[in-house]
């Protein structure tokens, strides 16, 4: 996996992880104010949700290069080149 390759996968990694992290201790608030949305985190604590994300996406993704890089699973050597039907 070169770098490029890397970096989009650890971005993907990390949106995933990200929308699993952000229902982690949300509540509503008891009393709603007037004009606020009723179902809004009381407390979202967002960067400690991003600390988290950062975290455990980094964790998946080491695991991820480990696997490409050992070629433990591998697309490549599945593929055969194209052979043109009538030569």
């Amino acid at each position: 996996m070169n770098w490029f390759t890397g970096v989009l996968v650890y971005c993907m990694v990390w949106m995933v992880v990200l929308l699993t992290v952000l229902p982690w201790g949300v509540r509503p608030p008891d009393a709603p104010e007037a004009g606020h949305e009723p179902g809004a985190p009381e407390r979202p604590m967002m960067l400690k949700k991003f600390v988290a994300t950062t975290l455990i996406a980094t964790l998946v993704w080491v695991a991820v290069y480990v696997v490409i890089d050992q070629g433990w699973i591998s697309f490549r050597d599945s593929v055969e080149p194209f052979v043109k039907p009538n030569s």
